[in-house]
């Protein structure tokens, strides 16, 4: 090879070398390795801290599921029961009615009041209960299902006049609303003509 490409090949090969130079960082450029190494340990404790939170969230949602299942598993055939204990509510308040002044059957109603207060024991230890809104208590369409109004001057409009059905609850949830009257405001007095006549009466005789 001549001089002359040997001084041209040079020349080539001088750029390239510059460049690869500029792009390798001159030693104090350089990243400290202790502070990769306190870096990296903190970018993995992050991952660390995030990953904890995340399964602490899941087992507490697995474990409020696991709740729920466990208190409401049986809310359907609770309902069913409840008929059951709707019926027996009616045979003592027939029976109280029709049978106070009887005292032989006296112990056939306290059998079927002892009945009826193991049936809602039972329901008691499974999470539902019995609720009976009281006669003024403001009528709440969360718990109380309206099935007629009832017109009573000693009640304030819009309260519970009478309970026609009981209702129950299950942990936190309406197992069945309570069937209830609600009390509606006395009308309003009729007008009294013979009023408005003399009113104008004496107007006109004023006049």
């Amino acid at each position: 090879m001549t001089d002359t490409h040997r001084a041209d090949a040079n020349a080539d090969a001088a750029p390239e070398t510059a460049e690869a130079a500029a792009a390798e960082p001159a030693p104090a450029e350089r990243e400290d390795p202790a502070l990769a190494l306190a870096r990296e340990a903190s970018e993995l404790r992050d991952k660390l801290l995030r990953t904890l939170a995340e399964m602490e969230n899941l087992r507490a949602r697995t474990a409020r599921e696991v709740a729920d299942s466990r208190t409401y598993a049986v809310a359907s055939f609770a309902r069913d029961i409840l008929s059951i204990a709707d019926n027996m509510a009616r045979a003592l308040q027939t029976l109280r009615a029709e049978l106070k002044d009887n005292s032989g059957v006296k112990a056939l109603l306290d059998g079927v009041e002892l009945t009826e207060r193991e049936l809602l024991k039972v329901l008691d230890k499974h999470g539902v209960r019995k609720f009976e809104p009281q006669p003024g208590e403001k009528f709440d369409p969360n718990l109380h299902q309206a099935m007629y109004e009832v017109v009573d001057p000693s009640l304030p409009g819009g309260t519970v006049a009478q309970v026609v059905q009981a209702g129950y609850t299950i942990g936190e949830r309406m197992l069945r609303p309570a069937l209830v009257a609600v009390a509606k405001g006395a009308p309003k007095p009729p007008s009294d003509p013979t009023a408005n006549d003399n009113s104008e009466t004496s107007s006109d005789q004023s006049s």
